[in-house]
């Protein structure tokens, strides 16, 4: 059985928006991504945690940073076929500070630990969806700013060229699902269903 690790944030976790809790596994993009490709031959490890950054300690609550937590994941989890990374989104909080290519430099600081510790592990990078223009505002997102909305449609270009550099896979979720309008920052089930076809039909191609 090939075992198929994905590790992000809120939206792989599958946040419902506004409302809270969580999507059934049926409703995930992770959970749909393991039945189309079959739960006899594959394992989708799901390792989403609202708020995780790529480098980034939040003030506010602990445990959040990708980079410390991701070599014991990789440890428990050993050599997956397939690894997916989509982080990002949460290092464009005002808090952090962080420019598109800052951000950038988090993901690949994750990559190299990936092949450390998985080197026989494939890669996804997925660049995360795009935020709502309203995310700033006090009813949905104040830990974001409207420089936040930039910063986070700059990271598809950064991540491009990250994937290129490294020869990793790369997908742009952007591109295929968009935030709700109910907090303008996760994915209805509408858009979980359409990023999970997207992960599944860019896997089928090396996998």
């Amino acid at each position: 059985m090939k075992q198929i690790l994905c590790f992000g944030d809120s939206n792989t976790y599958g946040l419902i928006p506004k409302k809270g809790g969580r999507y059934e596994w049926t409703v995930r993009w992770t959970g749909i991504l393991n039945e189309k490709l079959g739960v006899d031959d594959y394992h989708v490890i799901e390792e989403g945690l609202c708020g995780r950054t790529t480098i980034f300690d939040d003030p506010l609550r602990d445990y959040r940073n990708g980079f410390k937590l991701l070599p014991a994941v990789l440890e428990t989890n050993e050599n997956p076929d397939v690894i997916v990374l989509m982080l990002g989104t949460n290092d464009c909080k005002t808090v952090y500070g962080a420019t598109s290519e800052v951000i950038g430099l988090g993901i690949e600081r994750l990559i190299k630990l990936i092949k450390l510790y998985s080197s026989r592990s494939k890669i996804l990078l997925i660049s995360p969806i795009h935020f709502g223009d309203k995310v700033w505002q006090r009813e949905y997102d104040p830990e974001f700013s409207k420089a936040s909305i930039e910063v986070n449609e700059g990271l598809a270009l950064v991540y491009r060229g990250i994937a290129d550099k490294e020869n990793i896979f790369y997908l742009d979720a952007s591109s295929v699902a968009a935030p709700s309008d109910e907090d303008q920052e996760h994915m209805n089930e509408e858009g979980h269903a359409a990023l999970a076809e997207a992960v599944y039909e860019k896997i089928k191609e090396f996998v």
